[in-house]
């Protein structure tokens, strides 16, 4: 049996009229069993589609209009507290969807969902993340697989010369010394204020074939992203944002996941930057064809 068939609950809340191939494949991941502020972020897959279906998606500096594609919505992923079980599902999925060649979208949910999919791409893929946290704890709450430590379980398993942190403005001394004694590479805070992170960013992905990158809301100031987990003042803005993520226009991104997403605190806002995430992401992607 398909993993697909087995996890999924098959309900699509972006729909397509195009019976064309599809150009990306979209899955939930309803999961924030681990999250230790503002728990919800399980309802952000569906906030995510759903501003996606209210916003406008053609791309006129790109010409590209997903309105005449065909994006495919799997649903969400069977819902579960148990960390390890929700990454052996997802790792299933993952390998499952990648043979299938189309880029993917996944949609958080909390951060620990990363482990489960970013391990099942090739080893030689690229990896930038965008968040205000390093999650390089070694445990959190008691626990080694929380959304606060995910990326040193990446690292453990699969090192850090391809990785790539952005925009961090709150950690611990752990976090750090780990970060230094593993050289990961990094586009701080004050670099993407003082106008140099889209540079920085388009030099690092032009080095690889392949990209997956990992939004974290939260990377934003809450000024423009109100609705995460774990807001945290003096974030960088969605212009800014957005001028780094049109560093990827000349790079193949084959996997994208946005999470942290907490309708409960939003007003909107958030949900709306998440789709337009999304939504450029594929464009992006499309506008190099």
């Amino acid at each position: 049996m398909s993993y697909l068939d087995l996890y999924m609950n098959n309900t699509p809340l972006i729909t397509s009229d195009d019976d064309s191939e599809p150009v990306a494949t979209v899955i939930g991941i309803p999961f924030d069993a681990t999250h230790s502020y503002k728990p919800g972020c399980r309802f952000g897959p569906d906030a995510i589609r759903d501003s996606f279906n209210n916003i406008e998606v053609f791309h006129p500096n790109l010409q590209v209009d997903l309105e005449t594609v065909n994006i495919e919505d799997l649903g969400n992923t069977k819902h579960t507290v148990v960390t390890s079980e929700m990454i052996d599902m997802v790792k299933k999925i993952t390998t499952e969807l990648l043979a299938k060649n189309r880029q993917l979208f996944f949609l958080g949910g909390e951060h620990s969902i990363t482990y489960g999919t970013f391990t099942s791409f090739p080893k030689e893929t690229g990896y930038v993340v965008f968040d205000a946290h390093y999650d390089l704890r070694d445990e959190f709450a008691d626990t080694k697989q929380s959304h606060a430590s995910y990326l040193r379980r990446i690292v453990e398993d699969k090192g850090s010369e391809n990785i790539l942190h952005v925009g961090a403005r709150a950690f611990v001394k752990e976090e750090l010394e780990f970060l230094r004694e593993n050289n990961i590479k990094t586009i701080s805070d004050r670099e993407i204020r003082e106008g140099k992170g889209p540079q920085i960013l388009q030099d690092y992905v032009s080095t690889f074939d392949s990209i997956y990158s990992s939004f974290d809301l939260d990377v934003l100031d809450p000024a423009f992203a109100p609705g995460v987990g774990n807001p945290e003042a003096v974030g960088i803005t969605s212009r800014e944002l957005f001028d780094l993520i049109y560093s990827f226009k000349e790079t193949k991104v084959i996997g994208v996941d946005i999470v942290e997403l907490n309708p409960y605190h939003d007003d909107g806002s958030t949900a709306s930057l998440a789709a337009k995430i999304m939504s450029t992401m594929i464009a992006i992607n499309l506008s190099q064809n």
